[in-house]
């Protein structure tokens, strides 16, 4: 049996927009429950939430019986832990902070068995084979493997055209928080310079044939950066909505209460 059909990959190279979730509580219940909402994905974030990769692995058995396919970001562009997080099942990475065509390339080969690449054999006792049923998963995992690097500086702008012209490069996430910060507006992601830098930035990635990847926590906003061109979009995240939640629930209750 041959690696599974990764749901996201083939989606992106028809030009289908995918919306997803982020997942920043490091709960399987909550991934669980994400999975079965209807979102075409639900990205595990490894870096800026507490998730390590035994954390990781609870959350993707959560999520296998649900509809949206898992992702994960990793917290930095790292060979061993790309080998890692393919090893547990994960077929589509988004990758941060990679501002060269040289880092991409890297995090390619990270992904590709030799003589393509440099990841390590020893799949057949891994979950990404279903612990050695898939006998025939080394030849096809390269195929189905989603890799999406973000371009969230200066210095990835810069080179983002041989960014998004890489080989094995899926698509390119465009980060407005530190895109902000290293144009100098920390804090201020919708400022002019930003925004049309993400617009530039979304027109050159799409011209070079790759996904658009783009995110907001603001529902008003999910139009727009579909004209920009965003195909791969987050559309909020479960910190988020439960923390809006509990504190809109206060507020209900103290009004209810006259407090």
């Amino acid at each position: 049996m041959p690696a599974p059909k990764n749901p996201i990959k083939a989606a992106l190279a028809r030009g289908e927009v995918q919306i997803g979730l982020w997942l920043a509580s490091a709960h399987p219940t909550v991934a669980e429950m994400a999975s079965h909402s209807g979102f075409d994905w639900c990205l595990i974030d490894g870096e800026h939430a507490p998730n390590d990769i035994p954390i990781i692995h609870s959350q993707l058995q959560a999520m296998a019986g649900g509809s949206a396919a898992p992702a994960i970001r990793l917290p930095v562009g790292d060979v061993r832990m790309v080998k890692q997080a393919l090893d547990i099942g994960c077929q589509t990475l988004l990758i941060p902070m990679v501002n060269s065509a040289e880092q991409a390339a890297e995090m390619v080969a990270a992904t590709r068995y030799p003589p393509q690449g440099v990841r390590g054999v020893g799949a057949a006792m891994s979950r990404a084979t279903r612990f050695g049923a898939n006998t025939d998963y080394l030849p096809s995992a390269g195929d189905e493997i989603c890799l999406l690097v973000q371009a969230e500086t200066r210095a990835a702008l810069d080179n983002l055209d041989a960014i998004a012209a890489t080989e094995g490069v899926d698509g390119v996430f465009l980060g407005p928080a530190d895109l902000a910060a290293s144009l100098g507006h920390l804090g201020n992601p919708k400022h002019p310079e930003v925004q049309d830098a993400i617009e530039d930035a979304a027109r050159r990635i799409a011209a070079a044939g790759k996904a658009v990847g783009m995110i907001t926590f603001d529902a008003s906003e999910i139009g727009r950066l579909r004209e920009l061109g965003g195909t791969f979009i987050a559309v909020g995240g479960d910190m988020s909505l439960l923390a809006r939640a509990m504190r809109g629930l206060a507020a209900d209750a103290r009004r209810a209460v006259g407090g």
